[in-house]
């Protein structure tokens, strides 16, 4: 993963939104080779002219199990897997609507900084969302439980890992949520699409939501993905891990609303040929990602807010790198030719930060810090 990865004429979003002659450090999608098992068995079915409706893949519920397993070393019931044919942001937008615990008087609770969907996803359902800020300590985050509880949330949303930071949280943090929303009544919702990329040499394994739940495990939803981990967000799919079976038919029904079922031809091919024989070339991509993690962090030292333990996002103070808070991002991209998230995407105290995807082959990532460093 040291060659150059020409995605020219791909129409990537991520390259389109950076600008010809930048570095596209931005966007969550990695600037590698995907599994070449996904694109034999993308193949293999396009060779097949039959491209009608489709059901769920009857060992499809099996498979993700089965992954959580290996990868995970937890138990996750089958019976507990939607495979749904949209990505994870579709999954949330539904999820808010089916779950019912969510109003005026019990708002939805998050993070803050914390991915910027969740705010877009809470106005478009009519959803009040507020904050809670995170507890800096030393190179990482901290939940700050007794904050979330006093605002007697009815869902919480939680990035798992931690996005932009990379933060892995504890299995302790996630099983308190887990207990504050069934306390109330409510729902943890745990966006784990980036959970499968932990780093080799963190030494701890991501704590999946419905599994380290425990008695509130029915109050718990976890959703994971193929896109992040296998770089194939193009085809947007991910599956829902939802025990209570009231909220599982509560979402089917929210999904048939729409036009939607379990299922999907191209995601379900991509599903399986990544859980089946995509394992090593995930290993080798984890191994490549903290590497790049080494050489990002060396290269920008002070401003790097909290080193990363899963995924492939660095968090960076902008004055740090000698960026105006206010404008970094344009200042970055104009003076230094490279394109970043903007912290104020991620919520009040994001405000002149700056989130950086270091998922690129060494030598362009070595360009793009160089170019990001210069004075």
């Amino acid at each position: 993963m040291s060659e150059p990865f020409d995605r020219g004429g791909t129409g990537s979003s991520k390259w389109a939104r950076a600008g010809a002659g930048r570095i596209a450090l931005g966007l969550a999608d990695m600037d590698l080779p995907g599994p070449p098992a996904i694109g034999a068995a993308l193949a293999a079915r396009a060779s097949h002219p039959a491209y009608g409706y489709t059901v769920a893949d009857p060992g499809g519920r099996a498979l993700v199990a089965d992954w959580y397993r290996r990868r995970h070393g937890v138990a996750v019931d089958p019976d507990w897997v939607l495979l749904l044919p949209f990505g994870p942001r579709t999954a949330l937008r539904l999820l808010l609507s089916a779950a019912g615990t969510a109003g005026p008087d019990r708002p939805v609770a998050a993070a803050d900084p914390e991915w910027g969907g969740f705010t877009a996803l809470c106005a478009a359902a009519g959803l009040p969302l507020r904050r809670v800020p995170l507890v800096r300590e030393g190179e990482a985050y901290r939940l700050p439980l007794a904050d979330f509880a006093a605002l007697r949330p009815g869902v919480l949303l939680l990035s798992s890992p931690h996005n932009p930071s990379g933060r892995l949280w504890t299995a302790d943090e996630v099983r308190a949520l887990a207990g504050l929303a069934a306390e109330g009544g409510g729902l943890l919702v745990s966006d784990e699409v980036h959970g499968d990329l932990v780093h080799p040499d963190h030494g701890q394994r991501h704590p999946v939501a419905v599994a380290v739940a425990g008695p509130a495990a029915g109050h718990t939803v976890t959703l994971g993905s193929v896109g992040k981990t296998f770089n194939t967000s193009g085809i947007p799919s991910c599956w829902a891990l939802v025990p209570d079976a009231p909220l599982r038919g509560r979402l089917l029904a929210e999904m048939a609303g729409y036009g939607l079922w379990e299922g999907g031809l191209l995601e379900q091919v991509v599903q399986r040929a990544a859980l089946t024989d995509g394992e090593a070339w995930l290993d080798g991509t984890l191994r490549h990602l903290a590497a790049a993690r080494d050489e990002a962090i060396a290269a920008l030292g002070p401003a790097v807010v909290v080193r990363p333990q899963a995924s492939y996002l660095l968090w960076l103070d902008a004055a740090a790198l000698g960026l105006p808070p206010e404008r970094a991002r344009e200042t970055a991209m104009t003076e230094r030719d490279v394109e970043l998230s903007d912290g104020a995407d991620f919520g009040p105290a994001g405000r002149g930060g700056l989130r950086l995807n270091y998922a690129l082959p060494l030598p362009v990532l070595r360009t793009a810090l160089q170019r990001l460093t210069r004075t």
